[in-house]
Order: structure tokens, then sequence, then C-alpha cells
């Protein structure tokens, strides 16, 4: 990973350093009054209005310095966890050095920070070396802010998200299995990690045949990667991430327009990655544990096919349905793995539907629990970290759509209706009653450049989850 979002973000004083000044239509017109009255002239030349979004540069007068407004809306408020508004106002400025508003408070800071430094992240990798951009990267846009704390904090979040994005980002030809323990070992480094690796026929001895079944077709290898860290008797917190690092949907394969982005079948993992990322930076007091089956879902003549009946580590046995179900077979192996812990928290990111996508669309992950309290304390972290999410039920009727006459249950039944909802149905039967948890439908993926969000990889539900995880666990 290559962004670096300190580049961008500042606590040192700077003289040359522009003020930006965020005004709601009200706090507008008595910041009017008070203006210079060339400040008054070029404003009334400009037309400019503070509707939400809009952004006016004032020149340096005789009367007054250089000054940046940005518009808030009618009801606009500086302290509403929205990065993204910052990000559109980097997007439009020229480069050089910006300072916040004075008295802004730490976490409104933090969220302009955050979207500030995500505005200037870039994927290049790929560009030639010839390729102007690749070449002399853009100069930085830079941030001034007076709390030290919400420079850092965003900086930590930034990363994480930026971690999220390049992983997803990067194609299967340098993102399989092998690659993807790769980079768990390089994160696990950073931080004095452990990571252990169970590689090939190897799952079949350690008792994890559902990772072999779906994986055993690649040339690379499947395997499960389980990373730990932190104190050993410190509350158990463990993440569980799909690391489908390409899914051409085995036998009953896709349509090309349907393999096309199965780079980011392994956004769960890349998610459980930059959530460690983020743990481990600001020193969490957990016992991480971090758990990723890595397959590649290819075709060849070890396929598991449909109609095959494969055994999990749980001692279900599954009928194959489907094999482009097959991210919830290599999550049921890794969570009962998890449940023989018991941790005290447990979670898992997956790419696992199009049918959450149907349901609430590409920028809203869908999540599942049957705990209301744990349900209500994402709600509000999802609304005071700006990060959205919105949970479905765990309906147990429609098990019924995952009945099998000749397994204790299937991947995938013939009910085109409720998918995401029996896909975690489906994972549920892998959890023990004692162990709290909840599952995170993501889509991983930006289909249209925002400000702040360029197309591509995305970090979804990940600001959220660390907040709760810091709320339940705090620092150490």
């Amino acid at each position: 990973m290559t962004f670096d979002p300190n580049s961008f973000l500042e606590t040192n004083d700077h003289e040359q350093a522009i003020p930006v000044l965020a005004l709601s239509v009200a706090a507008h017109a008595q910041w009017r009054k008070t203006a210079p009255a060339d400040v008054q002239h070029w404003e009334d030349l400009q037309g400019f209005e503070a509707k939400k979004g809009a952004v006016m540069f004032v020149p340096p007068t005789a009367q007054s310095g250089a000054a940046i407004v940005l518009g808030l809306g009618e009801n606009g408020d500086v302290n509403a966890p929205d990065p993204w508004g910052w990000a559109a106002l980097a997007d439009r400025l020229p480069p050089g050095i910006y300072r916040l508003p004075e008295g802004m408070p730490g976490k409104a800071q933090e969220m302009a920070a955050l979207g500030w430094a995500l505005a200037q992240y870039r994927f290049r990798r790929y560009l030639k070396h010839s390729d102007q951009e690749a070449q002399t990267p853009d100069k930085p846009k830079r941030l001034l802010l007076s709390n030290k704390g919400a420079k850092e904090r965003a900086a930590r979040e930034a990363a994480a998200v930026a971690l999220v994005r390049d992983l997803v980002n990067t194609p299967a030809n340098d993102m399989l299995p092998s690659d993807l323990e790769r980079e768990s070992r390089t994160l696990a480094d950073r931080f004095s990690a452990t990571v252990t690796v169970t590689t090939g026929d190897a799952l079949l001895d350690a008792n994890f045949p559902a990772i072999h079944a779906v994986g055993r077709a690649s040339a690379d290898a499947p395997r499960l990667i389980d990373l730990r860290w932190g104190r050993e008797d410190a509350p158990k917190l463990t993440l569980v991430g799909k690391g489908v690092c390409f899914d051409s949907g085995g036998l009953d394969i896709k349509p090309a327009n349907g393999m096309r982005l199965m780079k980011k079948d392994m956004g769960g993992a890349a998610h459980v990655l930059g959530l460690a990322h983020r743990i481990m930076s600001d020193k969490l007091d957990v016992r991480l544990r971090v758990l990723i089956p890595a397959v590649e879902n290819a075709i060849s003549g070890t396929a598991f096919r449909p109609g095959d009946i494969i055994k999990t580590r749980k001692g279900l046995s599954v009928e194959i349905g489907n094999t482009d179900a097959e991210g919830r077979l290599v999550l049921g192996d890794a969570l009962t793995l998890a449940c023989e812990e018991t941790p005290d928290l447990l979670l898992d990111f997956a790419t696992l539907t199009g049918a959450a996508r149907v349901a609430l669309g590409p920028d809203l992950p869908a999540f599942f629990t049957a705990h209301h309290d744990l349900a209500d304390h994402f709600a509000k972290a999802a609304a005071n970290t700006g990060d959205p999410l919105w949970r479905l039920p765990l309906w147990e009727a429609y098990l019924d759509y995952l009945d099998s006459s000749v397994a204790d249950i299937a991947n995938a039944g013939d009910s085109p209706f409720g998918g995401a909802i029996t896909a975690a149905l489906y994972l549920s039967r892998f959890i023990t009653p004692e162990v709290t948890w909840a599952h995170f439908d993501v889509y991983a993926w930006n289909q249209k450049p925002r400000p702040g969000r360029p197309a591509g990889g995305e970090a979804m539900a990940l600001r959220a989850a660390f907040s709760v995880i810091q709320d339940r666990f705090g620092a150490s």
C-alpha cells in the first residue's frame, strides 16, 4: 500500500494556510453582516449562496486575507458525520495548505480529515512508468487541523479504508490465495501478530473439508489463514472474511458479465484485514483473531459438482445445489472453527449475495444478527460515523428453502426469494448459541466515482464496525 494519509493531514501551523469557513445558510447570513465591504462585494459578484456543497474562493484584499467558504445548506451542521462533503471540497481546490474552522470540535475535525484524505486516494499500481500521472503524482492538498488526536485517528481510519480498496482493486492474477496469504503476513509483521496457514490437502487432515472442496480445482491451493494478535487473556474478538479470490461460478459457470468483477469476491477478506489494521494500529484491548478461508472457485477435472454431498467441520453434510454458492461453504468451516473458542464477539464479512444488492442497492450493506442489543449498537454507530448499513431479518421459516432429502442442508435451494436471508440462515447453522455473532453482506465496490469514493474497491460498514468494537472493548 503506497497511500499515506499523513501526506495530506498535519497539525503544524502555517501562516500561508487558507482558512475554510463551513457555514449553514443562517450562519452565512451572520458572517456576511460582519464581513468587510470588499468581501461582500465579491460575494455579490459571484452570486454565492450557502447551499449544500457550494464553494466560494475569497481572494485576499486590503481588508482581509484569502478564504474558502463551504456551504452546508439550510439545515447544515459542521458537526454532522459526513466526510464526503469535505472530500468534495478537496476535489475542487488546487494544491495548497488549508485550515479548518476555528473551534471545530475534534470529532468534526476527524470527519473532515477523513474525507479530505480519501479524496486523494488513487489506485495506480498498474499504470505504465511512462504515464505522466504515475511518474508525477498529484501535488497534495494539505489540511491543517488543530486537534492532533483527530488527525491521527483520521489517518488510521483512512489507511484502513485504503488497504481494503487496494486489496479489492488488485486483479486475481496478483491476488490469488497465496497472494492473500502474503498480504496477511505483511500486515501481521507490521503489528507483531502471528499467522498460521493450513494449505492444500492439509486442510483435509485438519478437518476443513468444505474449504478444500471449493478450492481444490485451482492451481493455487486453497488455504485457511489464521492471524492472532493481542494479549491472550483479553476479550476475544474474531473476524472471519470470505476470501474467494476469483469466482468463475465453478461448473455452474457465471456468464461473462457476471464474472467481470469477480476479483472482488475476496472483499470480505479485504474488510477483515482492513478492520484488523485499524484495531491493531489503535491498540484496542482485544485478543484478535482473523480467519480467512482463501480459495479460487475454478474449473478443472477436480472441481466440485452440482449434486455432490460434501462434509463440513461442523459435521453437517451439505448437498451442492449450485457451485456458485461457494462462499457460504468456505465460511461455514471458518465460522465453526471460530466458535470453538467461544469468542466474546464474532463478525463475518462477505461479498455473499446479489440478492442483498437487489434489496438494498450497492451502497447499503446488509447485516444480520439474532442479538437485538448488538443490532441497536450497530445502528447507532452507523449514524454516528456516517457509515451506513441496514439490518435484515434472520427469518428462520426460510430455512425450508435449503432443505435437502439426501443431506443435512443444501447450499442453495430452488426458490428465487430471500437470497440474502437464506445465505445468512445457512451461516447461522454453523454458529453456536452462546456466541454473539453478526454477518455483513457487502458489495465492496463503487460502481461510479464520487468525491472521496473513486470507482472500484470500497470499504463498507468498516468504520461502524470499528466504532462498535471500540465501544465494547476500549483501548489498551
